[in-house]
């Protein structure tokens, strides 16, 4: 049988939990009702919330699939068709060969659209049918290439081009790179 936890114990883990936030698309954990206070409780002070204990699941720890990126869409629409999962797998497995490799580190936007759609372009030409576009993911993992990327790609006039676009599996710089999946070049 475990004991309780003493006032100053509880105290300390109330200060540890406070400084804890969830994992992006987790919910943050309900708090436990306060313990009655006794007499012996310390110097009168609250008694700090503990968070509850979440019920175990039938499937042990497996992490929350990561949202995808909000302008990757599945059907369109707004964004870029996403890579088909089996071809993704494909590309990040090197099955189907990446022809292409872009970085646009230290690119200003401008510079860096430009460049994105010459090199998509050149790729489209050659008949590659897979590239890597690598963005980096910004100081803080918001960098305005990596967010303003999958904009560029879905734009009308790369349509006939770009087949879909996925972030890349992390040996290829996972959240700070992209697969684009080109389109057969019609033969004639």
């Amino acid at each position: 049988m475990k004991r309780p936890l003493k006032p100053e114990e509880l105290r300390v883990w109330g200060l540890v939990a406070a400084t804890v936030h969830p994992l992006p698309g987790k919910a943050t954990p309900k708090m436990a009702s306060p313990p009655p206070r006794g007499e012996g409780s310390g110097a009168g002070a609250p008694a700090p919330h503990l968070p509850a204990r979440p019920a175990k699941s039938a499937h042990p720890s497996r992490p929350a699939p990561t949202p995808p990126h909000p302008a990757l869409s599945p059907q369109g629409g707004e964004g870029a068709r996403i890579i088909e999962p089996r071809r993704k797998h494909r590309i990040a497995k090197a099955r189907e060969e990446i022809g292409g490799r872009l970085d646009l580190h230290g690119l200003d936007q401008d510079r860096a659209r430009a460049v994105l759609e010459g090199f998509l372009r050149r790729a489209w030409d050659e008949g590659y049918r897979a590239v890597l576009v690598i963005t980096g993911k910004g100081v803080q993992g918001d960098g305005v290439l990596k967010r303003r990327a999958p904009e560029w790609l879905a734009a009308p006039h790369l349509a006939p081009i770009v087949a879909g676009i996925s972030e890349a599996h992390r040996r290829h710089g996972g959240e700070g790179a992209l697969y684009v999946a080109l389109k057969r070049k019609p033969r004639g």
